[in-house]
């Protein structure tokens, strides 16, 4: 029995609980997922491996912000809805002589308490749910000593911030509802509908325009700045050059949700769904809009995965020895005695040896002289005879290597590249030490991926090139082939710990290091970025022979062996790190998409029970509804997916043809893009599944039976 004013208010809860549940729902999902989100890319685990200012570290936190502002829509579009609903409540207690003071002071109480609560159980739980994640691929995929999580303590401080901001963002859309003073549009808030004014059908094309503009104004800006205006503005500059694109996809979504794309003979054809999603139509794009970012965002990390693995793959299988690896001259690592005795121990044939010498000489080329201004860095391109080293070898030491049919004329040099990669056009050799200088010219092109990025000279200019160079500006490159290369990883293992242990401190150095810019840079600044000591005082990473099996070791290590058994076999090891944060990043968009389409599908059946009811009594079959169910369920899944999918696969196809110089694919990323559309295919498997199910849910909220597809029965298509 209701007898008093708190009676009344539980009674009207009670009510309404399935709305109440759902905004605790929206509010807890929202923030655990960006809790989990933030364990995982604040982790030291994480940030050892992303270079500072490096494209990866880029790639998540834009993900990240692109997942803040998904989860931030939705539950604003969450706390709508329940605000909608709630009105019934407050239009009864004003109608009933509450004071509006007296409803205000109770829904805020409400809506405070709600959110609180909800958001403490996210942040509390989106911690174990991220290391949850984590073992579970640690214990699945791959684990080893890097892959540890480590947690931040800035974890708690991001969660927190976001946490308060859906509790004031709740709070503030209270009030703002309070301050209605009519009852009557109080209580006819909860079917006040927000149609879409009229909608041109140029808006389609226009918007597909607009968002062409966007990726193609947002991925050539940059080089716009850089290689015409010599600026390096801010980096919210190159952001506002994307914006184009936001609206093209409000536009396309907009035209598809009114008009639809194809031009139907019947204009009176699935009136009732299309009118149904038309009245509910500004509430119908926001969240669609919120979808298709995520989806694209989702695919954008996991792109990365198979995209390294086809590099991986290709590059192995080219490699044109099955053991390659190169070394200071003044340090002592094994060579071909000890390599065979090593193999003859464990078992292996090798079938041929090569060595050569190589040299590192100074070379000459172009360098940016940066000027700070208050409205960003500008640079100078400036000439330098003396820039950076290049390693060198003469072309007997070439055709010893390769046992190809190599000449260079003196006066001349022959790049080496890979496959897939270019070279840097040099011009003038120098000997630091003696001062001797040879002009250069380029003629023709070596490929071999092992020796990429070094130079082959004649003999004759070689010998007087590299006279009087010190040990320490000399190394040895060995190549070898064995019998039953996939058989010998225990070999290859053996070989790898031989060469690090032998390996002194003085050449524990990441693949960037180089004498010339580091004396260049003391010089200048008073040290220098790549030094080991450097690196370890300011706690970036820093090759440690101690850590030999991490990612830091294995990719950046400037001396790091190429065995293509262990390239093969220790790939998945060497990048795991990588791996799970962009599995993790990949998930966690995922899920926010799929908890908005089901509570976007969720609410329609709240929204239309009446009209569906309805539609029954004037004698609508059940196929008709069903009918009338699907499309409007299946147009919020299917519409941001492909219009998600499609744009950033068209974006994808974009940055990796205009990546190389000149422009086009390489095997390799065609490789990649190829298992990126298999991702693709199972992305949308998983997405048509959970279609299925909430279809299901749907239908059992109106209380329609499922049908087997086809044409209507009972009624006419066009009601």
């Amino acid at each position: 029995m209701i007898r008093t004013y708190n009676d009344l208010t539980a009674a009207l809860r009670r009510q309404n609980r399935k709305q109440y549940l759902l905004l605790s729902l929206c509010c807890f999902v929202s923030v655990l997922l960006i809790t989990a989100f933030v364990s995982i890319m604040r982790s030291p685990t994480v940030l050892s491996v992303l270079p500072e200012g490096g494209d990866s570290r880029k790639q998540v936190m834009m993900i990240f912000i692109l997942s803040v502002v998904g989860c931030g829509v939705f539950t604003a579009y969450a706390a709508g809805l329940f605000l909608r609903y709630k009105g019934r409540e407050l239009g009864v207690l004003l109608a009933l002589g509450a004071s509006k003071r007296q409803v205000g002071r109770k829904l805020l109480g409400e809506m405070g308490a709600l959110s609180i609560l909800s958001c403490l159980a996210g942040m509390a739980l989106g911690v174990p749910l991220a290391c949850g994640i984590w073992q579970g691929f640690r214990l699945l995929v791959v684990d080893t000593e890097e892959m540890a999580l480590i947690l931040s303590p800035q974890t708690a401080l991001f969660a927190l911030v976001f946490s308060a901001f859906v509790t004031a963002m709740l709070l503030w859309m209270a009030w703002r509802a309070l301050r209605r003073t009519n009852i009557m549009e109080i209580i006819s808030e909860a079917r006040r509908s927000e149609p879409i004014r009229e909608v041109k059908r140029w808006y389609g094309p226009a918007g597909i325009l607009l968002m062409v503009s966007g990726m193609v104004l947002g991925y050539m800006a940059p080089g716009f700045f850089l290689d015409v205006l010599h600026y390096f503005p801010p980096a919210a500059v190159f952001s506002l050059f994307y914006l184009p694109l936001f609206p093209g996809l409000y536009m396309v979504l907009l035209h598809t949700v009114v008009n639809g794309w194809g031009r139907k003979k019947n204009r009176y054809q699935n009136i009732i769904a299309n009118s149904m999603m038309k009245f509910q139509g500004r509430q119908t794009v926001r969240n669609m809009l919120v979808i298709t970012v995520l989806i694209a965002g989702g695919y954008f990390g996991l792109f990365y995965i198979p995209t390294i693995s086809a590099q991986n793959a290709l590059s192995t299988k080219l490699q044109p020895v099955d053991y390659a690896y190169h070394y200071r001259a003044d340090q002592d690592i094994p060579e071909e005695p000890e390599v065979r005795a090593l193999a003859e121990e464990m078992g292996v044939t090798v079938t041929s040896f090569r060595t050569a010498d190589l040299a590192r000489l100074t070379v000459d080329g172009t360098t940016e002289l940066e000027t700070e201004t208050s409205f960003g860095i500008t640079f100078e391109v400036v000439y330098m005879e003396e820039l950076y080293t290049d390693l060198f070898l003469s072309e007997s030491a070439c055709r010893a290597l390769t046992g190809e049919t190599v000449s260079v004329a003196p006066g001349k040099v022959l790049p080496a590249a890979s496959q897939e990669g270019g070279y840097s056009s040099i011009s003038r050799v120098t000997n630091p030490f003696t001062g001797a200088v040879l002009t250069v010219e380029p003629e023709g092109l070596l490929q071999n991926s092992l020796l990429a990025g070094r130079y082959i000279l004649s003999d004759t200019d070689y010998a007087a090139l590299t006279a009087g160079l010190p040990a320490e500006w000399r190394e040895r490159q060995i190549f070898f082939d064995v019998e039953n290369v996939s058989e010998t990883y225990p070999f290859a293992k053996a070989l790898f710990n031989a060469i690090v242990d032998r390996s002194s401190r003085s050449v524990a150095v990441v693949d960037g290091w180089d004498p010339v810019i580091r004396e260049r840079h003391i010089a200048e600044k008073g040290y220098y970025y790549a030094d080991p000591d450097y690196c370890e005082a300011n706690g970036l990473g820093n090759v440690d022979y101690a850590q030999r099996e991490s990612s830091a070791f294995r990719l950046y290590w400037q001396y790091m062996p190429h065995f293509r058994v262990l390239d093969q076999n220790d790939f998945t090891k060497t990048v795991a790190v990588f791996l799970m944060l962009f599995a993790f990043v990949a998930i966690v968009c995922f899920a926010a998409v799929l908890v908005i389409a089901y509570t976007r599908c969720v609410t329609i059946a709240l929204n239309s029970r009446q009209v569906y009811d309805d539609l029954r009594r004037l004698g609508a079959s059940p196929r008709y509804l069903y009918q009338s169910v699907r499309r409007q369920v299946g147009r919020v899944f299917a519409v941001p997916a492909l219009v998600g999918t499609l744009a950033i696969c068209a974006l994808y196809a974009f940055i990796l043809y205009f990546n190389g110089n000149p422009p086009g694919f390489t095997p390799s990323e065609l490789a990649g893009y190829s298992a990126n559309l298999a991702v693709v295919a199972m992305g949308s498997a998983i997405l048509y599944a959970v279609y299925r199910a909430t279809l299901r849910t749907v239908l059992r909220s109106l209380r329609i039976q499922p049908q087997r597809r086809g044409r209507a029965l009972g009624v006419p298509r066009t009601i």
